[in-house]
């Protein structure tokens, strides 16, 4: 990772180093945080933040699921990032802010310790790796299941929702895997580590339900609202894991992963092997509006 300038923490700028938390913050014995990716890219109209609203939404209803009350306005921390991107003099980043229980409480009740927010900013290009895109990975279904409903809330971009996502992702890189699939607790496909999925058979595309403790992504909303414009019959509902073996095209979505197609699963050869037909068109539209600057939908937010 690169290192910029500055940090936002707690309403000031600070220096990189100077960005630090203390080792007795609930955060760091309990997990007990939210958080987003964000992107700004280098379009051919100027930086832009990608889906700026969207994510901003999502971390306060994160926060919300998990009763932390962050005490900042919407605006003011949208503000807050501006000026860290500002500050750090980028044209293209990936932009985190973090919300996270500080110090005043170390037992599992966490009602009396503070409430901590800072934005990180720094460049990182392609999740997995540029070529990718086009060539796509190899990945392999995980051992590891996906969290069961009523148990941690999937919906919350929370960090310690995550563990079960390193255990996923570990796994697949212990054995050459670029990523894994996790299922669901009744076994059908959920998502990747950090990446929803999308199965195409016969001209359909299929993707998970929201509610099989997924995190409903906001770049899956973009490429249904894109399938469907571009004609494309899409469902939403159960997959079951051979579904991943007989497909002819599947791909993964994600504010870092973009559109990311499959080449494998678990050595199953998905089509022909590389980028299929319907994943490139969704992708070039996607990847238009984020070089281009081209944005009829609406997603860019011009710094």
């Amino acid at each position: 990772m690169n290192t910029p300038e500055k940090i936002w923490m707690n309403g000031e700028l600070v220096n990189w180093q100077d960005a630090k938390i203390h080792i007795l913050s609930h955060v760091i014995h309990y997990g007990s945080s939210t958080f987003e990716g964000i992107r700004c890219y280098e379009t051919d109209k100027g930086s832009a933040i990608l889906f700026f609203e969207e994510h901003i939404k999502r971390l306060y209803q994160s926060s919300k699921i998990y009763r932390i009350e962050i005490p900042y306005s919407e605006a003011e921390l949208k503000e807050a990032i501006l000026d860290t991107v500002r500050a750090n003099g980028h044209k293209a980043c990936y932009i985190r802010p973090l919300v996270t229980r500080g110090q005043g409480a170390l037992g599992v009740n966490p009602s009396q310790a503070s409430i901590e927010v800072a934005i990180a900013t720094w460049e990182w290009g392609t999740y997995l790796g540029e070529e990718v895109l086009e060539t796509g990975v190899d990945v392999r279904v995980s051992s590891w299941t996906r969290l069961a409903p009523n148990t941690l809330p999937t919906w919350s971009k929370a960090g310690g929702n995550y563990l079960n996502s390193q255990l996923i992702k570990l796994e697949a890189l212990s054995d050459n895997y670029a990523e894994g699939i996790g299922l669901d607790i009744n076994g059908y496909v959920a998502e990747g580590s950090g990446e929803n999925i999308f199965v195409i058979r016969d001209g359909i595309i299929y993707t998970p339900m929201a509610g099989q403790s997924i995190l409903p992504g906001i770049t899956r909303n973009a490429v249904i609202s894109l399938a469907k414009e571009f004609g494309y019959e899409l469902r939403e509902t159960l997959i079951p894991r051979e579904a991943l073996y007989i497909a002819d095209e599947i791909f993964l979505t994600g504010t870092a992963a973009e559109i990311t197609p499959v080449r494998s699963v678990d050595k199953y050869p998905v089509g022909d092997e590389k980028r299929g037909p319907i994943t490139e068109k969704l992708q070039k539209a996607y990847l238009d509006v984020v070089k281009s600057g081209n944005d009829p939908h609406n997603w860019l937010t011009f710094i």
